[in-house]
């Protein structure tokens, strides 16, 4: 039977079960759940992003899908494209809107293309999916194209369509199967060990106590006031809140076993928070905040909780996204994550090919470097 291709503004005509089986349900920001959430609870449309998602059909029976949005900027991507915009518009092109595949505000690696995993034509559905999205650029004079924080078993679609790749650094903690926390410190350096034990130690001192809660345990007060010192870090640092509240309490209801929340209470009182998602085998930790400081309960309710909750249910890592470098001292190590470009004019798709080349090499010493400051004892 042959295969169709549309393409969708929102994801209202769809049903949950329809979308979720194109996925084998590890990573919880492909699902339904949380994309359509996305778009009913108002994150998207006073923020840039435009649903655009592309499906394919085998008859009436949706066989593949890729999410995607129009952007009108580059805000809540995590690959950062500014410097190409100026330049595409300083040569007196229009760079936005472009097409953008990938979970808006979350730097995940996950799939992005979906494929019914029952359906024997999978490679298919995803080069299908792909040459849809460039015709559809070429026909509408869009500028570009990108694919963020692709997972490894959807890479080889980019390469074969010749999207450019670009690599950059995230910190992952891995999970090689410790028994509890005290046996991950026990891997570590002497200094790297006093030193988180230090840390969490103070965090007692003063008297904080920590609150771990799945999506069903969590009531409206407590997303209340998480989604208070979520705000607060976003008013302080880059603008207004990208999430809203009712979307944070959608998760409770349609993904409560796929949700984690960590507050703090000081005094009764709730201090901060941190937001994860959990998946199959990853905790990826997203959105921090807090109304009053305390010394290192950042890390206690970003890192050391996580870690901790990663080891209790045998999970396999911990995702901390983009950026801090602050991470390897707790654990964390430093990887390459991919995403692919396609960029429509042939000249300024030269220009950014052989500025990628040399930005990987350095990224990848970066890379490279940053593995030799691991805080674990040496295994020699």
């Amino acid at each position: 039977m042959s295969l169709t291709v549309k393409r969708l503004n929102s994801l209202d005509n769809i049903s949950s079960t329809e979308w979720n089986r194109l996925s084998d349900g590890g990573n919880p920001f492909v699902l339904y759940e949380y994309l359509h959430g996305l778009e009913k609870y108002d994150c998207l449309s006073d923020q840039g992003w435009i649903p655009c998602h592309f499906v394919v059909s085998s008859g009436n029976q949706l066989v593949g899908a890729i999410p995607l949005y129009l952007k009108t900027n580059s805000y809540g991507e995590f690959v950062f494209d500014w410097a190409w915009a100026d330049a595409y518009e300083r040569a007196g092109g229009k760079y936005y809107p472009k097409l953008v595949s990938t979970i808006p505000f979350a730097p995940v690696i996950g799939p992005r293309l979906l494929a019914d995993p029952e359906f024997d034509r999978k490679a298919e559905i995803k080069t299908l999916l792909l040459k849809s999205v460039i015709e559809f650029i070429e026909s509408s004079g869009i500028s570009s194209f990108h694919a963020l924080f692709i997972e490894e078993p959807d890479q080889e679609a980019f390469v074969q369509e010749k999207l450019l790749q670009r690599l950059t650094c995230q910190f992952h903690w891995f999970n090689p199967g410790y028994r509890d926390f005290q046996d991950f410190l026990d891997g570590m350096t002497s200094k790297k060990r006093k030193q988180i034990k230090r840390e969490r130690r103070q965090v007692q001192e003063n008297h904080i106590e920590i609150e771990v809660l799945s999506g069903d345990q969590i009531n409206e007060e407590q997303w209340h006031f998480f989604y208070q010192f979520y705000c607060s870090t976003f008013y302080r640092r880059w603008g207004n809140p990208r999430l809203t509240l009712d979307f944070f309490h959608s998760l409770s209801d349609t993904l409560p076993k796929s949700t984690l929340l960590v507050l703090a209470r000081h005094e009764k009182n709730y201090v901060a928070g941190a937001f994860s998602m959990l998946g199959r085998d990853t905790v990826f930790g997203r959105h921090w905040g807090c109304s009053e400081q305390f010394p290192y309960l950042h890390f206690e309710l970003c890192y050391y909780q996580t870690i901790e909750f990663c080891i209790q249910n045998r999970l396999k890592k911990v995702d901390a996204g983009v950026q801090g470098e602050h991470k390897l001292s707790r654990g964390f190590s430093p990887i390459g994550a991919v995403s692919y470009h396609w960029i429509r004019h042939p000249g300024f798709r030269d220009a950014i090919e052989d500025y990628l080349n040399r930005e990987t090499r350095e990224i990848q010493w970066n890379i490279d470097a940053l593995k030799q400051h691991l805080p674990y004892k040496s295994k020699n």
